[in-house]
């Protein structure tokens, strides 16, 4: 495997400690996959997911080395025009490359929504380098999972703005998708970004959005969405063989996620032998971008070998009886 043929860049942070290096490593498919190195520390965690999770876990990297990249056909990392290259089984070897190419011997994966799923994967295949495992919002195991009402939180009522949700809904019927792709993303996130947010107030803390790579235009994620979600739908997994992961597992999960219930962050929490669960009320899909001051250092106290304070272990499912 070998990387382009140009230098990592190095950007200094605003605060001065921290200092980030980022390019590209390419695949023995051929495909370039962005990445970003925040080093200071000794314990290596390898982030899938960056433009979700790296503004959030870099100051993490006082501690640890952080090497955080976006997945194939998503972020700043290249398009896949093939379909069939589009697939959960794809993010798994990728993140195998990507441990290889910088030469991590033992290291924490991270994953969020469906790369929590994905790391769990990668774990039973290649137990040997992987030390802990962190999910956030992790999807369940068997696609379709049904959960008890109170473990799962509706879509209505999110807090945005009915007019912008009526303004979408016109640009999508004039076909602003295909002919303003960028625009109707800007117009989407409006909206979109209260999905990822259990409190309304909290939605500034998400950010400007994504809208500026092409990548997670509406348009082009319908398609990765359409290819990738059927390679997890396909998925014939059992609980049985996840036991086999033995290495302590934190999840952690809002009680409002509506992309992922907060029943399956309970009942990865269940299965997993060596797992803990730290919920976060009120919170949704993004709790890291919500309620940092709970998640860092929760994920700090995890990385230096201990549970986080707050964290549970998980005896049965449903919790309707507490």
């Amino acid at each position: 495997m070998s990387g382009l043929n140009h230098e990592p860049q190095q950007n200094a942070q605003a605060d001065g400690a921290i200092h980030v290096e980022e390019g590209m490593v390419t695949t023995e498919e051929g495909v370039h996959l962005f990445y970003q190195k925040a080093s200071k520390g000794s314990n290596t965690v390898i982030v899938p997911g960056r433009l979700f999770l790296f503004d959030y876990l870099k100051e993490l990297a006082d501690t640890n080395t952080i090497i955080s990249y976006d997945m194939r056909n998503r972020g700043r990392s290249e398009a896949v025009e093939d379909a069939s290259k589009i697939t959960i089984q794809d993010d798994i070897r990728d993140l195998e490359q990507i441990r290889q190419y910088f030469g991590v011997e033992k290291f924490v994966p991270v994953g969020y929504s469906y790369l929590g799923l994905m790391v769990i994967l990668y774990a039973l295949e290649h137990p040997q380098p992987v030390e802990r495992i962190v999910q956030f919002g992790p999807v369940p195991l068997k696609f379709g999972t049904q959960y008890p009402a109170h473990l799962t939180t509706s879509w209505e009522n999110t807090g945005a703005d009915p007019a912008e949700i009526e303004k979408v809904a016109k640009l999508r019927e004039q076909g602003y998708a295909k002919t303003n792709p960028q625009k109707y993303c800007e117009a989407r996130w409006s909206v979109d970004r209260y999905n990822l947010i259990g409190n309304p107030a909290n939605v500034e803390k998400l950010g400007k959005g994504w809208c500026d790579l092409p990548n997670e235009w509406p348009i082009n994620l319908a398609r990765h969405f359409e290819n990738h979600f059927t390679s997890v739908q396909n998925l014939n997994i059992s609980w049985e063989q996840v036991t086999q992961i033995t290495q302590p597992v934190l999840t952690v999960h809002g009680t409002k996620d509506r992309n992922s219930p907060y029943g399956a962050g309970r009942e990865w929490a269940l299965k997993l032998p060596n797992a803990r669960l730290l919920t976060i009320p009120d919170a949704a899909h993004q709790s890291f971008a919500e309620y940092p001051e709970i998640v860092i250092p929760a994920l700090r106290d995890f990385l230096d070998g201990n549970w986080p304070k707050g964290t549970e272990k998980v005896q049965e499912l449903d919790t309707a009886s507490r």
